[in-house]
């Protein structure tokens, strides 16, 4: 069902600071930041050759990217991202084996323009999964 790693989601409280870090003292390629409304973050996205690293800041107080920041003020890893196949087969799948998919079950539109889905991370050891669709 899983495939490839699409993305590593790192909550960091000044995504400026980050975005340089990565870019000038890692030497990485680095997007533009993009705001995401529907999910409360802004996003950069840092391009590696086999995967990319999502940078994540609060976008408004309700953001749960501030929750997690409140608790790991210096930031810190907050969820990895697989691509799936079919997403609505994955989530069937899934829910049937017990895990439990955040928010309405519903995908919403992530930052590639993909259906995206989360799924809690007390079913998979502390870790929070998004899947994308491919």
């Amino acid at each position: 069902m899983l495939g490839r790693v699409n993305h590593i989601a790192i909550a960091v409280p000044d995504l400026a600071a980050a975005t340089a870090a990565y870019r000038d003292t890692l030497g990485a390629a680095v997007s533009e930041p993009q705001a995401l409304p529907e999910h409360g973050v802004t996003v950069v996205f840092v391009e590696l050759p086999n995967t990319k690293v999502e940078l994540l800041q609060p976008l408004g107080e309700t953001s749960p990217i501030a929750a997690f920041l409140e608790k790991n003020p210096s930031g810190g890893m907050h969820h990895i991202c697989y691509e799936v196949d079919d997403i609505l087969l994955a989530r069937d799948r899934l829910v049937a084996a017990g895990a439990r998919v955040l928010g309405d079950s519903k995908p919403k539109t992530g930052a590639h323009g993909k259906p995206v889905l989360f799924l809690h991370p007390k079913d998979f050891f502390g870790t929070l999964i998004e899947l994308e669709q491919a």
